[in-house]
C-alpha cells in the first residue's frame, strides 16, 4: 500500500503573511475562507523545497534569490488557466460584426491612424488573442491597417504555451472546423496555428497592478479583460480599470467577462448596448468635457 504524506498545516498568522505577500504582488485576494486552498494547494510547495512548514516557506518567498520564480507558480496553481478558441461567441459576434467596423469608418479617412490596436489582457495561454486575430482576417477590412495585438499573462508558463501556438482538441470545443481548416495546421497529433495569425500577436509578462509597466504599452482601441478581475478585490479592480482607461484611445472599448461589471468599481465609462452584446466605452474628450461643464454649472 502507498504512503501517502500527509498535508502541511498553515497556522492562521501564517496565511496572513503569505496571502498579503501575494495580494501586494499581483493583486491576487484572498479571504479567510481560502485558508484551506492555500493550505492544499501551496503545501506541495513547501515540500519540494525541502522547508519544514510554511513559515519558513514564507521566508523563501520574501528573501530567496528564486522567489519570483515561485510566484510564477503559485499564481499558476493558485487561478484557472482555462480557456478555449472562441470563447463568449455574443460578445465576439459584436466585436467582429460592430466594434471593428465602428473604428475602420472612424479612422479609415486619415491614414496616420489607420492602426488597430488591441490587449488581450489576462491571455492565458493565448487561444484569446489568436481568435482575435483569426476575426480580424476574416473580416477583410484591415489589410492595408498596421495591427497589433498584445497578450499578456503574469505567469510565465502560459505565455509559453501561447508563444508555441500549439493545441490540443480541448481548445477547440466552440471552433468551427472552417476556422480550423484555414487557420492551424496538424502538428505531432495536436494542431499549430499558422504563421499568418502567429505574427500578428505578441505576448508578455505583464503584471496588471504595476502601473508604471503600462508606459510601455501604446494606447489601444480595444482591451478584452475577460474572467480576471474575479480574482481581485474591489481596490485592486479599481486600480486595474483605471489602468485600463488610461490606455484606452478615446472612444476605446472594454469587454469584460458576462460575470464581471464595473459596480462600484467606476463610474468613468459608458455603457454601450449593442445589437449583439453590452460593452464598455472610454467617451470622448468633448462628451467628457461636456459633463464636467454640466456638472460645474
Amino acid at each position: 500500500m502507498a504512503f501517502i504524506e500527509p498535508d502541511i498545516l498553515m497556522a492562521e498568522e501564517e496565511f496572513r503573511l503569505i496571502r498579503d505577500y501575494i495580494y501586494n504582488h499581483c493583486g491576487l485576494s484572498f479571504d479567510i475562507s481560502s485558508k484551506f486552498l492555500l493550505e492544499k494547494r501551496l503545501s506541495n510547495r513547501v515540500k519540494l523545497h525541502q522547508l519544514k512548514n510554511f513559515k519558513e516557506y514564507y521566508r523563501f518567498l520574501r528573501y530567496d534569490p528564486k522567489s519570483s520564480e515561485e510566484l510564477s507558480a503559485i499564481i499558476d496553481i493558485l487561478t484557472t488557466n482555462e480557456t478555449y478558441f472562441f470563447r463568449e461567441s455574443c460578445q465576439l459576434k459584436a466585436f467582429s460584426e460592430e466594434i471593428l467596423s465602428e473604428i475602420k469608418n472612424r479612422k479609415e479617412n486619415n491614414t496616420k491612424e489607420r492602426n488597430l490596436c488591441i490587449w488581450s489582457a489576462g491571455c492565458s495561454t493565448g487561444e484569446e488573442p489568436y481568435t482575435i486575430a483569426m476575426l480580424i482576417l476574416e473580416t477583410g477590412q484591415f489589410k492595408d491597417w498596421n495591427i497589433e495585438i498584445f497578450g499578456n499573462d503574469i505567469s510565465q508558463r502560459v505565455l509559453q504555451v501561447a508563444r508555441k501556438g500549439v493545441y490540443t482538441q480541448s481548445s477547440f470545443r466552440s471552433t468551427h472546423k472552417n476556422f480550423i481548416d484555414k487557420y492551424f495546421e496538424p502538428f505531432d497529433g495536436k494542431y499549430k496555428i499558422k504563421d499568418e495569425v502567429k505574427n500578428m500577436v505578441r505576448f508578455g509578462y505583464l503584471n496588471l497592478i504595476e502601473r508604471n509597466k503600462m508606459s510601455l504599452l501604446r494606447s489601444m482601441d480595444v482591451i478584452f479583460c475577460r474572467n480576471v478581475l474575479i480574482y481581485f478585490d474591489v481596490e485592486s479592480k479599481k486600480k486595474v480599470i483605471r489602468n485600463f482607461y488610461d490606455k484606452l484611445e478615446d472612444g476605446g472599448y472594454l469587454l469584460l467577462g458576462h460575470a464581471e461589471s464595473m459596480m462600484n468599481i467606476s463610474t468613468a465609462y459608458t455603457l454601450q448596448h449593442l445589437k449583439n452584446d453590452m460593452v464598455y466605452r472610454k467617451p470622448f474628450k468633448e462628451i467628457r468635457n461636456a459633463e464636467f461643464l454640466t456638472v460645474s454649472r
